[in-house]
């Protein structure tokens, strides 16, 4: 796959393309959005869809890249404000809790991205388990940190309940998805408070 654009810098046609393909591709899905449908909403040329992704599948990975990419810098903000373990994990979980009950949430876009794409190979797959990786391992770094003794466990289920919580918060009621993940998340770090 080609990098979206050779020279690194985001024009406005660029960005543009981006940001609408990923509302269409989040609201109603990748596969079946075809590129005609892209570029008439971004209002661009086709010549200058393909001078920023040379195909459908560039534009994708872009999508997925860029989110990845926002909650990574969302997260980054968060740690500035504490050094705190455990509040830093509650944070992450209320983030997570604040977007399931957010206007147009469809559930997990990485989620999502991966039942269009189910070829471990392909580079879409592999942005989605790079970003699952980074969460498991922020998770894990934070469980650690906090001095929970089962910190495979621990781990394990807060990445547990974040997935079920973002399939949850598309089919059933989002504020009792938000209420019943941040019970479960607060009883998970106090039992490794009282396990440590």
């Amino acid at each position: 796959m080609t990098p979206p654009h050779a020279s690194g810098t985001a024009t406005a046609a660029r960005t543009r393309l981006l940001d609408t393909a990923s509302a269409i591709f989040y609201a109603e899905g990748i596969r079946h959005v075809g590129v005609d449908r892209v570029i008439a909403e971004a209002q661009v040329t086709r010549a200058t869809f393909y001078r920023h992704f040379p195909s459908k599948e560039d534009l994708v990975l872009a999508h997925v890249e860029q989110r990845d990419q926002q909650i990574r810098s969302a997260v980054t903000e968060a740690f500035r404000t504490s050094t705190d373990p455990e509040t830093l994990l509650i944070m992450m979980m209320a983030g997570i809790a604040e977007e399931i009950c957010g206007p147009g949430f469809r559930g997990c876009p990485f989620i999502n991205a991966a039942a269009e794409y189910p070829d471990p190979d392909h580079p879409v797959r592999q942005a989605v388990q790079a970003h699952r990786s980074w969460f498991r391992q922020t998770v894990m770094n934070l469980v650690v940190a906090a001095g929970c003794p089962d910190s495979e466990h621990a781990t394990a289920s807060l990445v547990l309940l974040r997935d079920g919580a973002m399939a949850g918060g598309d089919l059933d009621d989002p504020a009792s998805v938000r209420e019943h993940l941040m019970r479960m998340a607060r009883a998970i770090v106090a039992d490794g408070r009282k396990a440590a």
